[in-house]
């Protein structure tokens, strides 16, 4: 049998984005009333919504060009699928505070007590309790992240990419900017705002999926992203 645990926020108008990045409309371009003729009624069943959204809303994957100017030719379109269809492991780190950095120490000792190693090619979830904690609330934007040498440390594992429950990989205006580059530099990913974390700690290994929607040139796509355990 297979277990799915959804590992994606849900997509509405008015949630929380990143700073400075597209807010979220969802309104109903037509409804099956107007497609009907139907003129009296007090329902409105909507057979089609408007999106308008960036690229990085919600549980989403970086592509390689939004990493730094140099890497402008690795969009999402041009990635290898095999990038998001991989083993996965996740961490656990929720003693990780506020705006609190996440070193390669912490990665190893939460490796050490899960019996965990990494392999290459492994999707890496960093479990924070951010989501959870903070969703909605003034410190959504204030989560812990990784330094730039536990990301540099991360990359040198040869992963396919890290995810984090935060809307950023690194802490703002501390590390992020640089951890943006160094996966740029080795040639993985990151996926932000995941959730469910949590239901995936002490059980091991699992398959992790999460495939971006095909965007000429873009810099990253929503994914819904999931674990899977077969039993």
């Amino acid at each position: 049998m297979l277990e799915i645990i959804d590992l994606s926020q849900e997509i509405f108008s008015g949630m929380p984005v990143f700073p400075g990045l597209p807010e979220v409309t969802i309104t109903v371009h037509v409804s099956h009333e107007q497609w009907e003729g139907i003129t009296e009624s007090d329902v409105v069943s909507p057979a089609v919504n408007r999106l308008e959204l960036g690229e990085h809303t919600g549980t989403h994957v970086d592509a390689l060009n939004h990493m730094a100017r140099q890497y402008r030719g690795q969009s999402i379109d041009t990635m290898p699928l095999t990038m998001f269809y991989t083993e996965g492991i996740c961490l656990d780190l929720s003693h990780k505070g506020r705006r609190e950095l996440i070193e390669t120490a912490d990665l190893e000792r939460a490796l050490s007590a899960a019996s965990l190693e990494i392999k290459p090619g492994d999707t890496v979830l960093l479990y924070t309790d951010h989501y959870r904690r903070a969703f909605g609330t003034a410190d959504w934007d204030h989560g812990p992240g990784l330094s730039t040498d536990a990301a540099r440390w991360l990359g040198q594992q040869a992963i396919a990419a890290f995810g984090v429950e935060t809307l950023s990989p690194g802490v703002r205006h501390v590390s992020n900017k640089e951890v943006h580059h160094i996966c740029g530099e080795l040639g993985f990913t990151h996926y932000e705002n995941l959730i469910n974390l949590h239901r995936l700690i002490g059980r091991g290994r699992f398959r992790f999926i999460g495939l971006p929607l095909k965007i000429r040139g873009g810099t990253g796509s929503p994914v819904r992203a999931i674990a899977v355990f077969e039993s």
